[in-house]
């Protein structure tokens, strides 16, 4: 039995594996459509999600599948106290596979130990998010061509964004990656991060004003400043207009620069940037579901030529 905890959990000849069955999925999905028949997906999200829960359970109904869950804390016996290994234990007996949002880090490493089923790590606190990883990478891969090569910039809240510590474990793995942290000081990627990219001698930069590197990336990554994850106020309010990608900042852009966004957005793109070919936030959102679908047939280990 295998779980999903990180991007890392695939080598990168698994995860090509895992995005061609995805673009087979996108180009004929009714050859797919049964697949899951009989199989249940538990969503058990201890903290708020609309595409990530969306697109699970879309994901799973694609395939033919159903699905239990619950969408917040609340409403499940986590407010009674139910530890997680209990919660997971009791899952276990009514699903075949789940997928857990968990505010704190490393609760999903948890579920996964004591499990029966799969486990899918949907984003634990500010530490991984392995599936919009994976949506990510294939849409670069489906966008650019190829997942090597290329001068990322990623902005905005680098500090707290589990979506861009998951991007960067992952891109470290393909060769000619060059990084470009754009952020306000507070806001600063982590140490180990740049440590690590020290360590592995991979170029990068750490720079405040967008507009003096956007010329130069082959792709801007985007991301909101959370709110959640501000221990007061001030800061947030402090910080979170901090960065605005503007049809004239697009302007100074490569007429090839892909634009991405794991979404929600608040006002770090303005809609205007929305028409522009090179935004591909919305694209990330269907290429999740696409993942999303081989990663369950995946874990389930159905074969992958459907029948």
């Amino acid at each position: 039995m295998r779980h999903l905890m990180s991007p890392l959990d695939f080598t990168t000849e698994e995860l090509d594996e895992l995005f061609d069955l995805a673009a087979d999925i996108e180009i004929d999905p009714e050859k797919y459509a049964h697949v899951c028949d009989g199989k249940i997906l538990a969503t058990a999200f201890y903290e708020p999600s609309t595409r990530t829960r969306l697109s699970f359970e879309a994901a799973m109904l694609r395939l033919g599948g159903k699905v239990i869950g619950f969408s917040d804390a609340g409403s499940s016996s986590a407010a009674k106290g139910e530890s997680v290994s209990d919660t997971i234990k009791v899952i276990s007996q009514y699903a075949d596979i789940c997928a857990m949002r968990h505010p704190k880090e490393g609760a999903a490493f948890v579920a996964a130990s004591k499990s029966e089923i799969p486990v899918i790590n949907a984003g634990d606190g500010g530490h991984q998010h392995p599936t919009q990883t994976l949506a990510d990478l294939m849409t670069i891969r489906s966008m650019h061509g190829k997942l090597d090569g290329f001068k990322i910039g990623l902005c905005g809240d680098l500090k707290f964004g589990r979506t861009v510590h998951s991007l960067i474990n992952a891109l470290v793995r393909y060769d000619d990656i060059s990084f470009v942290f754009i952020s306000p000081p507070e806001l600063r990627v982590p140490d180990y991060i740049t440590d690590m990219l020290k360590e592995k001698n991979i170029p990068y930069q750490e720079v405040i004003k967008l507009e003096d590197v956007i010329a130069d990336l082959d792709m801007l990554y985007m991301t909101r400043v959370q709110k959640e994850r501000f221990f007061n106020e001030e800061d947030y309010v402090r910080l979170k207009d901090f960065y605005i990608l503007t049809k004239e900042k697009m302007d100074l852009a490569s007429k090839d620069m892909l634009v991405l966004h794991p979404l929600p957005r608040v006002n770090e793109i303005s809609v205007e940037v929305d028409e522009d070919p090179r935004a591909c936030y919305f694209k990330q959102v269907k290429y999740g579901m696409y993942v999303r679908m081989a990663l369950i047939m995946t874990l389930l280990e159905i074969d992958t030529e459907a029948g």
